[in-house]
């Protein structure tokens, strides 16, 4: 144990940095593959789990658009899998940081996790009834989609306090940020990933056409006439885009309020507002291309990046308290 403790150091090292990259980079590909499977609804193209019809390498998969989008899912998450398993064998051998190295153990639980829900669906497909078998889909299916939100924000931890700024110049703060700012920053985390389940829940019971028009309902108004749950739900997802944006905006201004936050994260607080901006057009694009897969998927996608920034930028504010007390 003393020979590995003497490999172990918490200065930058720019290929594990590059590496975290690469993993959240992959887990990136694996979030708009598993999205745009969904989107199709080609999620049972394959009966048999962990094998794909009893082979990883089943005969014309790539020439059947639905096995194309789902093996290409579940080799993609083979893939992180095992760059996850190398990323924490690494850092136990030469991160000094004991959080960071637990946080890349917890990384390869989360990853396990999310596959076993993901073959768990396949394999109940068959061994309920129809109205139990939907229940149970939707409940999988949404809490899979908040363990890829939980796994893309534990790599934008490890990212970001393996990275040369965080070690090496405090993160670009030279000073404490006032409370307040940490605080919007933690509401805005929250409203963001409430928003991420309302948007799933909204996925997976089919409701997002349930409001056909955009902005406005097709009787010119902000509130639906006729409600239904695939209706309530839709609005629902609205009403939490009005919330996280003004959230948002509050968050940006606090940041651009205080010197030191807005030397530090300036730009992060203009590409959250960018960010915010095109997810919204691409909300309405959902509506107005009638649940285009591509255009479908993006939306997932930008809104997970969303949550990826406004998490970063929270994060980076507690910089300083975490470095005082002597565990950066």
């Amino acid at each position: 144990m003393q020979k590995l403790t003497a490999f172990r150091t918490s200065q930058y090292k720019p290929l594990m940095a590059t590496f975290i990259l690469l993993t959240l980079v992959g887990v990136l590909c694996l979030l708009y593959a598993g999205g745009f499977t969904t989107s199709i609804k080609a999620g049972m193209a394959f009966t048999d789990w962990p094998l794909s019809n009893g082979s990883l390498n089943p005969e014309g998969w790539t020439e059947n658009p639905d096995q194309l989008a789902e093996h290409s899912h579940r080799l993609l998450g083979m893939g992180v899998g095992l760059l996850s398993l190398t990323l924490f064998a690494w850092m136990w051998v030469r991160e000094e940081r004991q959080w960071m190295r637990w946080a890349a153990g917890v990384l390869v639980l989360l990853i396990i996790f999310q596959g076993l829900l993901g073959g768990a669906r396949v394999r109940f497909d068959q061994l309920v009834t129809h109205a139990e078998h939907n229940r149970l889909a939707q409940t999988l299916a949404v809490v899979h989609a908040c363990g890829a939100q939980m796994v893309l924000c534990l790599l934008v931890v490890l990212a970001t306090a393996g990275s040369r700024s965080w070690i090496e110049r405090d993160a670009g703060l030279s000073e404490p940020v006032p409370p307040t700012v940490r605080r919007w920053g933690l509401l805005t985390c929250g409203l963001v990933f409430l928003q991420l389940i309302a948007g799933a829940l909204m996925r997976h019971n089919d409701a997002g056409l349930a409001i056909p028009t955009f902005p406005l309902t097709p009787e010119g108004g902000l509130m639906p006439r006729v409600w239904s749950l695939p209706v309530a739900l839709h609005f629902s997802h609205r009403v939490g885009a009005v919330l996280v944006s003004i959230a948002l905006v509050a968050f940006a201004f606090k940041i651009g309020a205080h010197a030191p936050t807005r030397r530090a994260l300036g730009w992060a607080a203009a590409g959250l507002i960018a960010l915010l901006s095109f997810q919204i057009l691409l909300g309405g694009a959902v509506i107005w291309t009638t649940k285009h897969a591509h255009t479908t998927t993006f939306h997932v996608l930008v809104g997970a990046l969303l949550l990826m920034a406004v998490w970063r930028a929270t994060f980076v504010t507690f910089r300083l308290p975490m470095e005082r007390k002597g565990n950066r």
